[in-house]
């Protein structure tokens, strides 16, 4: 049996669970949710104590290997809609900067064009200063997709730093040419 797999998900009154047709729907205050798992999972809904049970139907290496996955990312989809992710963004360079143009964020980061990145649906944007972009949502995977999809345009660069990164991120810095005595 698989350790995570087994755990049951404690869902809070706030949020909403509806199960029909092995499709499982969240609702709560951050937004709504769904997930349709393997069919060799089976997740049930206890209303009474407000539990999620996620229970494989047999023992095959598939089934075990989508166990603790599924029970993960309900887990997940209840964190979301109760609390919602975030991903910070940092924007170093000199001229370097972000702002919003309606709910696209417009980067400017060291080409002839600015570049314009437009959030899926349920992924907001925040610009609070220049060199910092808030993604938030109540996806996990959403959120995190469209943070390195922004990390992306223009990702850290080692010898000086530039670029977007992540604001827990550390990139590791490299020497530049050293100048020999030329001889």
């Amino acid at each position: 049996m698989s350790k995570i797999g087994k755990k049951l998900i404690v869902v809070p009154s706030t949020i909403k669970v509806k199960i029909d047709g092995g499709k499982v729907f969240l609702e709560g205050p951050k937004g709504k949710l769904d997930l349709v798992p393997h069919k060799n999972i089976k997740v049930s809904f206890d209303d009474d104590a407000k539990t999620i049970h996620v229970e494989r139907i047999n023992d095959e290496r598939l089934s075990k290997s989508v166990h603790g996955l599924t029970r993960t990312l309900i887990a997940n989809m209840v964190e979301g809609v109760l609390k919602g992710f975030e991903k910070r963004l940092r924007i170093e360079g000199i001229g370097y900067q972000a702002k919003m143009d309606k709910k696209a964020v417009e980067l400017t980061v060291g080409f002839a064009n600015k570049i314009k990145v437009q959030p899926p649906e349920g992924v907001t944007v925040e610009v609070p200063e220049p060199t910092m972009v808030l993604v938030k949502g109540a996806d996990k995977q959403m959120v995190g997709q469209f943070a390195a999809d922004v990390r992306a345009v223009r990702p850290p660069e080692p010898y000086k730093g530039k670029g977007i990164r992540y604001d827990y991120e550390i990139v590791r810095r490299k020497e530049g040419k050293a100048f020999g005595s030329g001889g």
